[in-house]
């Protein structure tokens, strides 16, 4: 998921660097959203592998 945030950073920033200020900020929504899900997904996963071991 985290390629994915990557790819989708990238490509708004070529868009933004190309004038396409509609899709880079598209691009740039998905990407965050990316992001916060992979955070969350990361955060509980963490806290799983501590409530297993303890």
């Amino acid at each position: 998921m985290l390629s994915w945030t990557v790819v989708f950073l990238i490509v708004a920033i070529i868009a933004g660097v190309l004038g396409f200020s509609g899709i880079a900020a598209g691009a740039a929504g998905i990407a965050k959203i990316l992001f916060f899900i992979f955070l969350v997904v990361f955060l509980v996963s963490l806290i799983m592998r501590f409530v297993r071991t303890a």
